[in-house]
């Protein structure tokens, strides 16, 4: 996240937001976004509505982390179109903001 945070200017300039999206209680993540610094927006998915339809969450009821995120980017422009999406498997695996702002120019969003 402070990755994001660093690259925030370069995100603005291209006229795109950055916001995370966590499966955290509100609480929670304004904690951790406190504790850690994060100035970009975040955004609580308690309920797990929008994680879901975007394909960022497990539903293999017999997977152990069933009902747990995935790491996901996705660029989305000013219409609510989806430009670009990569949902990860592994939660260890990040994209790292210059592949985000890479995409972000190639999908001319």
């Amino acid at each position: 996240m402070a990755g994001f945070d660093a690259a925030l200017p370069q995100f603005e300039a291209a006229g795109a937001q950055v916001v995370g999206v966590s499966a955290d209680a509100w609480q929670a993540l304004a904690a951790w976004r406190t504790q850690n610094g994060i100035k970009h927006l975040q955004l609580s998915d308690f309920r797990r509505q929008m994680l879901p339809a975007y394909g960022a969450l497990v539903t293999d009821e017999n997977s152990p982390i069933f009902r747990y995120p995935k790491r996901a980017y996705f660029i989305i422009d000013r219409n609510g179109v989806v430009k670009f999406a990569k949902v990860l498997d592994n939660p260890l695996q990040l994209l790292e903001p210059q592949d985000v702002l890479a995409a972000l120019k190639a999908a001319g969003a």
